[in-house]
C-alpha cells in the first residue's frame, strides 16, 4: 500500500518577522534598481550581450534540427510512439498502485541524479507519478535530438547540451508546488522560507555583475592562511607569474629529492591545500617530503601578452633553478594537476629534447595530454565561440574568471545550479561555509594571449599529441621523448577531465606508467585523504590499448589512493636527510612573505 504522504504541520507566519524580512528586502531592491539604473546612464550605447554571437550559433543548430527533423518524420514518429507507449504504462501501473498493487518503475532517475532523494518522490504516487513523467519527457527530448534527427555529431552534441539545460529549468524539483521538500518547509513555516529565500535571491542580485549569479558561497566565509591554505611555509620566489611556496617541515628528517607541484591556474593553487583533514600539501609534508608549490598570479589587462610559453618558462622551470639553489638538489619529483599537469608535460617534453633529466618522476592528477575526446565542454569549442571569446579576451586583455566558472557550471547544471536555487531561494537556507565551495567560487582570469592559445593548440587542434606539433621556447615538444616513471591519477566522474581522456595521454609517454582511477569527480576523486571510506580507486599494471580494457581487469581498492601514490614515489625519493637545511627562508633566498602569499589573495 503506497504510504500517503504525512500531513504537515501548517504555522501561520510572524507578522513581526514578515515586515522585518520584507522592509530589508524591499530596501535591497531599490540598491538593486539603482545600481543597475547607475550603470546603464553610464553606457550611452549599451553593450551587446557578450554571448549574442554564441545565441545566432545556437538558434542555427536549432534550425537545422527542426528541418532535418521536418524532413524525417518517420523518426519522430518512432520516438513519439514510444514516448506515449512509456506513458499509458505510467499511468496503467499509477492507477494499480493507487489501488494497493506494488508495481515496478517505468522509469527510475540516473545513478548520481539526486534531485528526487527525499524519499516522498518514490514512496507517494502523486509524487511519483510527477516525477516519472518528467523523466519520460526528458528522455523522449533526448532521443528526438540524438537519435531521430539525423544531425552531424558535433551539432547533435550541442543542441543536446542546450536541451538539456532547458530539460533541467523545467524539473519539478525547481518548484515550489511539485517539490515535496520545499511545499512541506513552506507549509510547516507559514511561507517564511520563500520570504528568506528571496532575501538570499535579492543579496546574490545585488552582487552579481550581469543578470542573476547564484552564489555558491560568500566571499567572506572562510579566510585564506586560517581556515583553508594554512599549511606553514613561506613564499620565497615570484615573478610575474607566480610566487614560489616552500613548506615548513613536519618531521625531524626529509627525503632528499623535494616535490615541485604544479596547479591549475584557471583556479587558486590551494586546491591540494584546503582545510588541513583534506590538504594534500600537508598530508604530504607529514610523511616527510620538501614540498614547493606554485601559487599562480591573478592577472588583469597588464598581463595580456602573456603566452603559454610563458607559463613554462616563469612557471615550473623558473621553479626548478629556485629549488636547486635554495635546497643543492638537482633533481625533483613534479605534480601537475589538470592544466598544471598539462603544463608539466610540456615541461617534460621540453627538458626532454634539451637532455634536461632535472625532473626524475612525473605524477599527474586529472590530466589531458590528449584532447581528442574532452567530454561536455567540447560544445564551447568550434570556430564560431572561439573568435567570439578571442575578441572579448583581446579587448579586456583576459578572460574573466566568472567566465570560465559559468560554462563549467552548465555542464553539471543540475548539481550547480539548480541545486543552489532550491536550497537558498526556495528553502531559504543559507549555504554553509565550505572549503570546496569557497575554492571553487574563487576563479582567476585567464590572460588573452595564453588562453587562445591552450584553447585553439589543445582543445580545437589537439596538436600536444603529435610530435613536433607544437614548439615553446624554441623548443619542439615530443611526449614519445617522455621517458621519466609517471603516475597518472584520474576520476570515474570527472568532466572536466574524463578519464579516458587522460588514459589516452598517459600512453603517449615512453617511460613507465601507473595509471589509477579514483571515484567520484575532478576534485572529490583526488582529495580523497587517508581515512577516508568515501570513493576507493582501482588498479592495473597493465596498459592496454582500450580504456574498458584496462577497467575491466583492474582491481579494485577501498579508502583513499594517497597511500598507493606514496608506495609509488619512495623508491626514486631519495635517502632521508635532516630537515634542518631545509626551513624555508634560511637558506640562500630570504622569505617573502609567509604562506599562503599575496597573489593568492586577489579576487576576480
Amino acid at each position: 500500500m503506497t504510504e500517503p504522504l504525512q500531513k504537515p504541520v501548517v504555522r501561520l507566519p510572524d507578522p513581526k518577522t514578515v515586515a522585518t524580512s520584507l522592509s530589508r528586502i524591499t530596501q535591497t531592491a531599490q540598491r538593486v534598481v539603482a545600481d543597475y539604473l547607475e550603470r546603464q546612464s553610464r553606457h550611452a550605447a549599451p553593450e551587446a550581450p557578450p554571448s549574442l554571437e554564441a545565441v545566432e550559433g545556437i538558434t542555427r543548430s536549432f534550425l537545422e534540427l527542426a528541418q532535418k527533423l521536418i524532413a524525417n518524420p518517420g523518426k519522430v514518429f518512432e520516438v513519439q510512439v514510444a514516448f506515449w507507449k512509456d506513458y499509458w504504462a505510467l499511468w496503467e501501473r499509477t492507477s494499480r498502485r493507487m489501488m494497493g498493487e506494488e508495481v515496478l518503475p517505468v522509469i527510475s532517475p540516473a545513478n548520481g541524479d539526486r534531485r528526487f532523494s527525499d524519499p516522498q518522490w518514490a514512496e507517494n504516487a502523486v509524487f511519483d507519478f510527477i516525477k516519472q513523467s518528467y523523466l519520460l519527457a526528458a528522455r523522449s527530448l533526448h532521443s528526438t535530438v540524438v537519435d531521430a534527427s539525423g544531425l552531424d555529431p558535433k551539432t547533435a552534441a550541442r543542441v543536446d547540451f542546450y536541451t538539456t539545460q532547458f530539460v533541467n529549468a523545467l524539473s519539478p524539483t525547481n518548484s515550489v508546488v511539485l517539490n515535496p521538500t520545499v511545499l512541506k518547509a513552506t507549509l510547516e513555516s507559514g511561507g517564511e522560507n520563500l520570504v528568506a529565500g528571496l532575501a538570499n535571491l535579492m543579496e546574490d542580485l545585488e552582487t552579481s555583475k550581469l543578470g542573476l549569479e547564484v552564489k555558491r558561497q560568500r566571499k567572506d566565509a572562510l579566510t585564506l592562511g586560517k581556515d583553508l591554505a594554512a599549511t606553514p611555509g613561506k613564499v620565497i620566489f615570484q615573478n610575474d607569474l607566480m610566487q614560489l611556496i616552500q613548506y615548513t617541515p613536519t618531521t625531524d628528517t626529509v627525503h632528499k629529492r623535494p616535490i615541485l607541484v604544479v596547479p591549475p591556474w584557471i583556479n587558486k593553487y590551494y586546491v591540494v591545500d584546503l582545510s588541513p583533514p583534506k590538504s594534500w600539501v600537508r598530508w604530504a609534508v607529514s610523511e616527510g617530503f620538501t614540498v614547493f608549490c606554485l601559487s599562480w598570479v591573478n592577472p588583469d589587462e597588464r598581463l595580456a601578452g602573456k603566452a603559454f610559453e610563458d607559463y613554462l618558462a616563469e612557471g615550473p622551470l623558473a621553479a626548478l633553478d629556485v629549488i636547486e639553489e635554495v635546497t643543492g638538489e638537482h633533481e625533483v619529483a613534479a605534480v601537475g594537476y589538470c592544466l598544471g599537469g598539462t603544463l608539466l608535460a610540456c615541461t617534460l617534453a621540453y627538458l626532454a629534447e634539451k637532455q634536461d633529466r632535472r625532473i626524475t618522476a612525473a605524477t599527474f592528477f586529472t590530466t589531458m595530454i590528449d584532447f581528442a575526446e574532452p567530454g561536455e565542454v567540447s560544445v564551447f569549442i568550434d570556430e564560431e565561440q572561439l573568435q567570439m571569446l578571442e575578441r572579448q579576451m583581446n579587448e579586456k586583455g583576459y578572460l574573466d574568471g566568472s567566465q570560465m566558472a559559468s560554462a563549467w557550471a552548465l555542464i553539471r547544471s543540475n548539481d550547480v545550479i539548480w541545486s543552489f536555487v532550491v536550497h537558498k531561494y526556495l528553502l531559504g537556507k543559507d549555504v554553509p561555509p565550505l572549503d570546496l565551495l569557497f575554492w571553487g567560487a574563487d576563479p582567476t582570469r585567464m590572460p588573452a594571449k595564453m588562453h587562445a592559445y591552450y584553447l585553439r593548440n589543445m582543445y580545437q587542434h589537439n596538436r600536444l599529441r603529435e610530435p613536433g606539433g607544437l614548439a615553446m621556447l624554441g623548443v619542439p615538444l615530443d611526449l614519445g621523448k617522455v621517458d621519466v616513471p609517471a603516475y597518472f591519477l584520474s576520476a570515474r566522474d570527472d568532466y572536466v577531465a574524463p578519464w579516458k581522456a587522460n588514459y589516452a595521454g598517459a600512453r603517449l609517454l615512453r617511460g613507465p606508467v601507473r595509471f589509477v582511477l579514483g571515484g567520484s569527480g575532478h576534485i572529490a576523486g583526488v582529495i580523497n585523504p587517508v581515512g577516508s571510506t568515501f570513493y576507493g580507486y582501482s588498479t592495473n599494471p597493465d596498459l592496454p590499448a582500450e580504456p574498458d580494457a584496462w577497467d575491466a581487469k583492474a582491481e579494485r581498492h577501498d579508502g583513499s589512493w594517497w597511500p598507493d601514490w606514496l608506495a609509488w614515489v619512495k623508491p626514486s625519493s631519495g635517502k632521508m636527510v635532516s630537515a634542518a637545511s631545509r626551513r624555508p627562508g634560511e637558506g640562500k633566498l630570504p622569505a617573502l612573505e609567509d604562506a599562503p602569499g599575496s597573489y593568492v589573495t586577489v579576487r576576480s
